[in-house]
């Protein structure tokens, strides 16, 4: 007796359904008090930190983490496909399509969910689940401006002088899961 194959529908990028959720606004400017629970080599690990979350429409998202003394955490950009996670400490950025990567992010079970007050047009808080890194971050936004003018490079990246890049693969791969 021969099983038949079962159609599993094709991964859906993660970051659309957090697009989906601002998509009442034409761009979205906010403050956010950002926490990020880790392990790291058997050590529970939580950092508190300021950031940054601009949006606008369709496809561009951008959130910065910066140190409360202003040192730059990290950048993750996300504009029509393209994801960026630049991290100034590791002196590396993470790039590629969202779309060449759903089979990995199904096996990384990246998680992104939302939280949208009663009565409010836009989420007030962000959370990335990415359980084999056993990553938690949590964004909380706060002072949101809905529809600001946005500068022209706010969704603009370029590589500081001797900043690493790296295909996204290796991020989502890890080492829990090669």
């Amino acid at each position: 007796m021969k099983i038949p194959s079962i159609e599993v529908p094709p991964v859906r990028d993660p970051v659309a359904k957090l697009l989906d959720a601002f998509s009442s606004a034409e761009s979205l400017q906010a403050k956010a008090s950002i926490r990020i629970d880790t392990v790291r080599k058997g050590e529970e690990l939580k950092f508190l930190l300021n950031g940054v979350v601009l949006y606008e429409k369709p496809d561009k998202i951008r959130i910065l983490g910066y140190h409360p003394f202003g040192m730059g955490v990290f950048d993750v950009l996300y504009r029509g496909g393209e994801f960026l996670l630049f991290s100034p400490l590791q002196n590396r950025a993470y790039t590629g399509e969202i779309s060449e990567f759903g089979d990995l992010i199904a096996k990384a079970n990246v998680k992104i969910s939302t939280e949208k007050p009663e009565g409010s047009e836009v989420p007030d808080r962000i959370r990335i689940e990415m359980p084999e890194k056993e990553t938690r971050v949590d964004v909380k936004l706060k002072e949101i401006s809905i529809n600001p003018s946005l500068s022209e490079d706010a969704f603009q990246w370029v590589a500081p002088e001797g900043v690493e890049i790296r295909p996204l693969a290796q991020f989502l791969k890890g080492k829990k899961l090669e």
